[in-house]
């Protein structure tokens, strides 16, 4: 309950501060018109996210026939997980990479990359699935992606007011406020994005392990991704970097400031708690609470037709 309270004041905060740029670049009627537009932004994202993210990557959708054992997979671990099965999406990238997105378990989609698929073992695979699953029957994928299209749309604000924010007598503070939305909405809209983002991973992490049954098979691909994801550019991550949050590793090549503004937990810290979880053996309880299938049973229930 803490986590998805926090969520939801963080995403209260990032509609505030859209209302608060329009207040400093239009006075009241921006804020009201700020308002509406993130009205309008909600709505398209709910309605839309999961076409609008797989359209950017170029995503194709797979079948029992075209990727057997990667559809095998998930199918299973929706069993695990007692969800809907989630349409499943290769994206032709070499860089190996996995998301999420839809705005409920009913209508989401979990996508690979074929880079993914040729690095990554059996079990390997079956951990990102599994925290993708999570991030799914969490709502992370409808709040991610919200979050993403105001930020989003607060740069876009800041690039507006660069050209017609100081024309504008209605602003209260005049150039100063115009100065301040360019230089900090940006900023803070990275700042509330990085926080949702970071939160969530790790609580992906957790429930993902518990849906595979072994917190280890996550550990070593994040390993094997961080490892690879560095030397491979990411075309379509690049040109959308609105949506780097909602990959299992940042899509995007790192910078000075990465440490400061990434959008997702350090990956050495996300496999320590994993391993740590596997260790103290008490990642066992949610699903084996709930059902008497043990987690070996489990275990070898994942397809073995690894080609």
């Amino acid at each position: 309950m803490n986590g998805y309270f926090k969520t939801a004041i963080l995403l209260a905060g990032l509609t505030a501060l859209f209302m608060g740029v329009g207040f400093l670049l239009g006075g009241s009627g921006g804020m009201v018109v700020a308002l509406v537009f993130a009205i309008g932004l909600n709505f398209i994202a709910y309605w839309n996210s999961d076409k609008i993210v797989l359209s950017m990557h170029g995503a194709k959708e797979a079948s029992p026939e075209t990727q057997p054992e990667l559809f095998s997979i998930v199918s299973t671990l929706a069993k695990n997980a007692e969800m809907p099965m989630p349409r499943v999406y290769i994206i032709d990238e070499a860089q190996p990479n996995a998301f999420a997105t839809g705005r409920n378990p009913e209508n989401a989609a979990v996508a690979a990359t074929s880079g993914l698929i040729k690095l990554l073992d059996r079990d390997e695979v079956t951990g990102v699935m599994a925290h993708e699953l999570a991030h799914i029957k969490n709502r992370d994928t409808l709040i991610m992606t919200v979050t993403a299209t105001i930020a989003g749309a607060l740069s876009m604000l800041a690039n507006f007011a660069m050209f017609f924010g100081g024309r504008n007598r209605n602003s209260p503070l005049g150039a100063i406020g115009t100065i301040l939305v360019v230089l900090l909405a940006p900023f803070a809209a990275m700042i509330v994005q990085m926080a949702i983002s970071r939160s969530r991973e790790y609580e992906a992490d957790r429930i993902g392990a518990e849906i595979a049954g072994e917190p280890a098979w996550l550990a070593s691909a994040l390993g094997k991704l961080e490892q690879r994801s560095k030397a491979i550019d990411n075309i379509h991550a690049e040109e959308n970097p609105a949506t780097a949050h909602m990959f299992i590793i940042n899509p995007l090549h790192t910078r000075k400031t990465d440490s400061l503004f990434s959008t997702h937990p350090a990956t050495i810290n996300r496999i320590m708690r994993l391993i740590s979880m596997s260790a103290k053996n008490d990642w066992h309880n949610s699903y084996s609470a709930n059902d008497s299938t043990s987690a070996s049973r489990r275990r070898s229930s994942i397809p073995e037709t690894r080609k």
